[in-house]
C-alpha cells in the first residue's frame, strides 16, 4: 500500500512540475492569436489538431475538450461529418453499459493514462507567462501568456544528449525545467503529412500543435478579444458623453471669464 500511495503521490508531483513551466530557454514564436486583435488560423488548428491525433494521442489526452467543439466558429471548423468521422476513431467508457463504444461528437476527447502522461487539456495556460511591466500585463497583451511558445519550444529543442537515471532514459531538453525530460523527441521532420502541402518540418508542426493546444485551453479567446474591445469602445464613449454633460450641468453655476 506504500509503495502504491508513493507512486500515486510521485505521479502527482511529477504532473505538476510538467505543468508549472519551468526556467528555461523559450523562444518567441509568433502566433496569429496574439495581440489584442488576434485570432486563430483556422488552417493552423486543423494542421495541429492532425499532429494531436497522429503523435500526441498516443500518450496524452484531451479529458475536458469536448469533440463538438471542432465545429465551433473560431476553431478548426470541421464539419458534421467529418467531427462525426474523427470522433469514431476513438473508444470511450461507457458507464452506463460499463463498457468502452466508440466515442460520438458529444463525448469529449478520451482520457489517456496508459503511461501517466498528463493531460493537455489546459496545459498551455498551465504555462509561465512571459515576463513583464509589473503589474500592467502589457508584455502578456502583445506576446501572450507564454504558455503557446513554451509548448513550441519544448518540443523543438531538444539537444540530442540522453543519460539514464534510475532505470529511466532522460533527453536533454533547453526547455525543460532542469535541461532534462522523460519524453524522447516526439516529432522529425515529415512525420506528418499535411493535406495542404504546408511545410511539415518540426518546428512548423510544433508550431501548429501548439496554437491547437492554446485553442484547446482557451477556445473562447477571439470572441472575449471583441467583446473586451466592444467593452473599452464603449467605456471611452460614455466617458465623453459623461464629461460633456458634467460641462453643461455646471456651466450655468461657474463664473464666466472676466465677471
Amino acid at each position: 500500500m506504500k509503495t502504491a500511495a508513493a507512486a500515486a503521490a510521485f505521479a502527482v508531483l511529477a504532473e505538476s512540475a510538467f505543468a508549472a513551466g519551468g526556467s528555461g530557454y523559450v523562444e518567441d514564436y509568433d502566433f496569429s492569436f496574439e495581440g489584442p486583435f488576434g485570432k486563430y488560423d483556422q488552417q493552423q488548428l486543423q494542421r495541429g489538431l492532425l499532429v494531436y491525433q497522429e503523435v500526441c494521442a498516443a500518450c496524452h489526452g484531451l479529458r475536458y475538450v469536448p469533440i463538438r467543439t471542432l465545429g465551433d466558429a473560431g476553431g478548426p471548423g470541421l464539419g458534421s461529418g467529418a467531427i462525426k468521422a474523427f470522433a469514431a476513431n476513438f473508444d470511450v467508457y461507457d458507464e452506463e453499459l460499463e463498457d468502452f463504444r466508440a466515442a460520438t461528437p458529444v463525448d469529449n476527447f478520451p482520457v489517456n493514462d496508459s503511461v501517466g502522461a498528463p493531460d493537455l487539456s489546459l496545459m498551455t495556460k498551465a504555462r509561465a507567462g512571459f515576463s513583464g511591466p509589473e503589474g500592467t500585463g502589457l508584455t502578456q497583451l502583445f506576446r501572450g501568456v507564454g504558455g503557446s511558445e513554451y509548448m513550441a519550444s519544448l518540443l523543438t529543442h531538444y539537444t540530442g544528449e540522453e543519460k539514464e537515471e534510475a532505470g529511466t532514459t532522460l533527453y536533454g531538453n533547453e526547455t525543460y525545467s532542469g535541461g532534462w525530460i522523460s519524453m524522447a523527441p516526439p516529432l522529425e521532420d515529415g512525420l506528418v503529412e499535411y493535406p495542404d502541402g504546408s511545410d511539415n518540418s518540426v518546428e512548423a508542426m510544433a508550431i501548429d500543435v501548439a496554437a491547437f493546444l492554446t485553442w484547446a485551453a482557451e477556445p473562447k479567446m477571439t470572441a472575449r478579444k471583441q467583446m473586451g474591445f466592444v467593452s473599452v469602445l464603449l467605456l471611452v464613449v460614455l466617458s465623453v458623453l459623461l464629461y460633456l454633460t458634467n460641462k453643461r450641468l455646471w456651466a450655468p453655476l461657474k463664473p464666466r471669464h472676466g465677471e
